[in-house]
């Protein structure tokens, strides 16, 4: 079964910081891109974060820059997503998601549109 699980969400105060970990399992982790996104109450699902294969280029929308930091251990087939001096604009349910097969690096890569399976998503709140 093909099944993306994340974990690691919470609640915490501003500048704290929360870890994500993105359980695959049911294909090759390591042959995709991965990428985070999340969604705040009322809002639309919005990119956070990507990476490729094999983890040599990330991507990041720009109110995360220099404060998450994403990875993967493709033994693992896990991907992370460490959040430090976390803000209460950053409170949403976090997803990971899998980018399509032939999806390998560039804009598509900040694009909900080109992901295809999706996890069920972790909240994470952060109060003032």
């Amino acid at each position: 079964q093909v099944q993306l699980v994340e974990s690691g969400g919470g609640v915490v105060q501003t500048g704290g910081s929360l870890r994500l970990s993105c359980a695959a399992s049911g294909w090759a982790f390591g042959s995709y891109a991965m990428g985070w996104f999340h969604q705040g109450p009322g809002n639309e699902r919005e990119f956070v974060s990507s990476i490729t294969w094999g983890g040599g280029r990330t991507y990041y929308t720009n109110s995360v820059k220099g404060r998450f930091t994403i990875s993967r251990d493709n033994a693992k087939s896990t991907l992370y997503l460490q959040m430090d001096n976390l803000k209460p604009e950053d409170t949403a349910v976090y997803y990971c998601a899998r980018a399509g097969a032939t999806i390998r690096n560039g804009e598509n890569l900040m694009n909900r549109r080109f992901f295809d399976i999706w996890g069920q998503g972790t909240q994470v709140t952060v109060s003032a």
